[in-house]
Formats: C-alpha cells, structure tokens, sequence
C-alpha cells in the first residue's frame, strides 16, 4: 500500500479510535492496563477494516495509533533511538534529527500543521504552560529531561515548528569523554581537582558544543557532602549530587505577569544555605549577581555562558553585567570578574560533529585595565582525515597555572610534568 494512502487509513482509523474511547476514565486507569485495553480496541478495529493489510502494516498501523493516544505521535519512533540528539520538526513534511553530530532528513511526517500542535500541546501542557497566537513561543520539557522549543503561526511562516533537544539517562562519566576524546586526561585530571578544591569555572561555548554535558561531568567532583542550589531557565542539568535544590524560572501568564527571572532565582538561593551555586547559563542581568556570589561564599560555583573563545566570554559577561543597570565603571565590572572567576573552559562542535574541549583558560588578574589570561591546555587540529574526521592533539601551553597553589593548600599536588609542552596527546 502506498504510504499516502496507509496515512489517511490511519488517520481515518485514529479518529474512530478516539470517537470509541472514553478519554476520562482511559486517564484514570494505570497505564499498563490502558494500553492493553487500547490496544484490544485497535485490534478489534483493524479486524472490522474492510481495505487489506498484511500483517506488518497492521502492527505498524497499531503501534502509530498507540504512539497517537499514549505518546508523541510520529516522533515516538525517533525518541526511542539513543543515538539521535536533536529532533528538528521545520514543518509537517520536513523532519530532521541530528545523529552521531550530522543533521539528517528523516521520512517522518505529520497529516497536517493541526497534528503537529497536538503533539505541541500535549508537550507543554504537562508542565502547566500554553501556547497560542498570545504566546506563539514557549520553552518546556520533556519526562526525561529534554528540552523543547516550539514557535508557531504567525511567527513561523510556514507552520509550527518543533526543536526537540535530547539529552542521556544521566551525566556522562569522565572516562566516556576521554574515550570519546573530548577531552584529554591530563586536561581532566587539572579539571576535577580545581572543582573538588573550590576553584570557579565558567564553561564557554557555542549551541550545540557540549557545555551542559561538561558541567554535569565536572559535578560528578563536587563532595558528596555540599549543598548545591541549581538554577536554569529550562531545566537540563543532571549533577551526580544528592543534596541539590533545583529552581526553575517561570515564563509570564497570558496577562503578562507572573514571570520569575533567572537573577530573582539567584537573589533567592543565597538565602538557601547553598555551599555552590550552578546556573545552567548565564544570558543576561543575572550575571552581577551571580559574580557577587562566587566572592562571598560560595567559591566553586559554575556557569556555562554562550561565547566562541574564551576571550570572547568574558566581553560576554562585562556586557551582561552592563544589563543590570547598576552603572559600575568598566574596571570595576573587570575586577569583580577576575575575582570570580579562576578558569575558563571553551567548548566546541567540529565540523565532523565531534565535540571537544578546545581550551582552558587562567585568568590570572588585570594589567591595567584589562583582564590578564593565559592558556594552560588547547587542541591543535592538523586537517581533515580522509573519513572527513578532525585530526588533532590536545597540547599543554608549557605555563604552570597559578592556582596550582591553591590545589596545593587543598591537599592536591600536580605533578609539573602534565604542564610540558613535550606532552601531546591524540
């Protein structure tokens, strides 16, 4: 059967399943019990389908209509495979997912921009949010942790448009990054002991560069016994930790109010008794008071920031802090900077869809009126294999950081070898 026809059939069967069903008492039933129920009700509907199916098409028609009334619809089948990152809904007949770092285009369709706000509905009305012509943009999440992103008419010209950002069932282990060479050993090792010696670490990158994961890799670290409050816009970190306070910010109702910011959030949280701080990402006024922070207290607090070189970070937050309104003079805003923060970590996705960690920065203190850094460890890329992968080593700049004497005061000795240029690793 062609696959036009097989869609109107299931569309035309969806609707019959739904005319039969009685969605309240479905809702109250335990779920393992509705699906069988449903599924009864789907079987004895394809048995009374006069068109012939073979038996594949019937399973497969089964299982979409399951995925219609208990899921997601078409982008169950995508959810479902852990190796795609990114789901990219650009209208109804254009779906791509992006798989082992390459965008690709899948044969995933919906019957109709209708369908596709169903399943947009379905999304964000979980976590108690809307999305309409008042409100044609909404951020939520998924159960497991996904984040999601929906625009639609009249901001989306050509229908709603669903971006589906993915993440793992729990934090990846520093060894898998190292398998995976994201980053280097030696690289980690300087990494895990400026988090467990209470060193402030701002995580720098691009969309899609892997700074989340990187956090929540550098938190498996943090001692089990501190108190961490977490504060996102969209909830996406995974800390190894137990003793976590996780806050959220709140978007503004359909009258406009209501809305609770990233910087509120933060103000809040130092009444909380935290002994770090962790903002998901730092995007606007919120940063003056997140940099006070990580100087009163709460030392080995970390942030990631949207930025593509370390230098460029930081340009980011003096304008960030600009946004405040608090009128601080330049030097100021730097000062409190180079007070805050000890390293800085650039992230990046390769043209190959690897991600690495291109650099990590000291910040080291101001020399007149600028802001004194030096690198410690970069990768080198050399060119591009013929399987069109990166070719690179991760290399030490030959400089001893400065904060080695404070790893030092923490019981953390570094052997000066890992600092020598002669070191290079694949």
């Amino acid at each position: 059967m062609e696959k036009l026809n097989l869609e109107q059939l299931k569309a035309e069967l969806h609707r019959t399943l739904i005319s039969r069903l009685d969605l309240e008492k479905l809702a109250a039933v335990q779920n393992g019990k509705a699906k069988q129920a449903v599924t009864g009700l789907v079987q004895s509907i394809l048995a009374d389908e006069k068109q012939p199916l073979s038996a594949a098409e019937k399973e497969k028609i089964q299982n979409d209509l399951l995925d219609e009334v208990f899921g997601l619809g078409p982008l169950e089948s995508l959810l479902r495979d852990p190796m795609i990152s990114d789901i990219l809904v650009n209208n109804r007949n254009m779906v791509y997912v992006e798989k082992g770092g390459r965008l690709q285009k899948t044969d995933v369709v919906f019957r109709d921009d209708r369908h596709i706000m169903q399943i947009i509905d379905r999304i964000v009305s979980r976590i108690g949010r809307r999305v309409d012509e008042m409100s044609p943009m909404v951020d939520a999440r998924l159960p497991d942790g996904s984040r999601v992103n929906a625009i639609i008419p009249p901001l989306a010209l050509d229908g709603p448009t669903l971006s589906i950002r993915r993440f793992g069932t729990g934090p990846l282990s520093a060894e898998a990054l190292v398998e995976l060479k994201s980053v280097s050993p030696e690289m980690l090792k300087l990494l895990a002991a400026a988090v467990r010696a209470r060193i402030s670490i701002l995580v720098s990158g691009g969309t899609g560069a892997g700074k989340t994961t990187f956090l929540n890799m550098l938190s498996q670290y943090i001692p089990q016994h501190e108190r961490l409050v977490t504060i996102e816009d969209a909830a996406e970190l995974q800390l190894a930790q137990e003793n976590v306070v996780r806050l959220e910010t709140r978007p503004p109702n359909v009258e406009g109010n209501g809305a609770v910011r990233q910087r509120q959030l933060l103000i809040n949280s130092l009444r909380m008794r935290p002994d770090r701080i962790i903002v998901g990402e730092v995007r606007g006024e919120e940063a003056i008071d997140m940099l006070q922070a990580m100087n009163t207290g709460h030392e080995g607090s970390m942030t990631t920031i949207h930025a593509n070189s370390t230098r460029d970070a930081l340009s980011r937050l003096e304008s960030m802090v600009a946004m405040s309104s608090m009128n601080m003079p330049e030097r100021t805003v730097r000062h409190q900077i180079t007070s805050a923060i000890t390293i800085v970590v650039q992230c990046s996705r390769l043209s190959d869809g690897s991600r690495k960690v291109m650099s990590i920065s000291e910040i080291t203190g101001m020399d007149e009126n600028v802001i004194s850094m030096q690198e410690i460890f970069s990768f080198e890329r050399k060119g591009i294999g013929p399987d069109g992968n990166v070719i690179g080593t991760f290399r030490p700049s030959g400089i001893r950081p400065k904060f080695l004497e404070k790893l030092r005061v923490a019981g953390i000795q570094m052997p000066g070898s890992m600092f020598e240029m002669s070191m290079a690793v694949n």
